[in-house]
């Protein structure tokens, strides 16, 4: 079974991607996972791009979401909505359909103190998500706040408490994948 991991975030010492890369740590046995690093190299949408050949940035987008049995999001939220980074590569997932039908789930980090706790944010990817057809596995949405002094030098986070939580997001969503028979087992580089 393979999972792509994909941060809302730009910044290098987010907590969003820090989730991500604990999540990496911690997947269960029998998966693998990837975390996309390409989020700020995308252009910026335009339909009229949206043909082959595609930029290679794109290309390279879609050719990590068509591997993946699942995909697991965590993204901050700037000004009320999703990052504008991140919108752009949900836009560039419209024209591509790899996340039609893709299981998919999101960890919300947001400190629970932060105006909104990023639930505008999450909402609208939920939107998003629904527009473009993926299966969004609810169980697997999680909120686990992360501040920032529990990320390590090495970018991951810690705290046992909250890789616990992380690593029980990751079973919730492995179950669900093994009792739909949605997982494959393979990797980007198996395919």
């Amino acid at each position: 079974m393979h999972l792509l991991l994909i941060s809302g975030s730009t910044r290098a010492g987010s907590t969003n991607t820090a989730v991500l890369r604990t999540a990496g740590a911690v997947v269960p046995s029998g998966v693998t996972s990837v975390l996309y690093t390409g989020l700020a190299t995308l252009p910026a949408f335009n339909p009229d791009d949206d043909f082959a050949p595609l930029p290679s940035a794109v290309a390279d987008l879609r050719q990590h979401i068509a591997a993946a049995d699942a995909v697991l999001f965590c993204t901050p939220e700037y000004a009320g909505a999703l990052p504008g980074s991140f919108k752009n590569l949900l836009d560039w997932t419209v024209g591509g359909g790899e996340l039609y039908g893709k299981h998919v789930a999101w960890i919300n980090a947001a400190s629970l103190a932060a105006p909104t706790g990023a639930t505008d944010a999450h909402a609208s990817l939920a939107r998003v998500l629904g527009y473009v057809g993926a299966v969004v596995v609810e169980p697997a949405c999680a909120r686990i706040s992360v501040g920032r002094e529990v990320v390590g030098t090495d970018g991951q986070i810690g705290d046992p408490a909250i890789r616990t939580q992380i690593a029980d997001v990751l079973e919730t969503l492995v179950q669900h994948l093994s009792a739909t028979g949605s997982g494959s087992g393979e990797s980007l580089d198996e395919r």
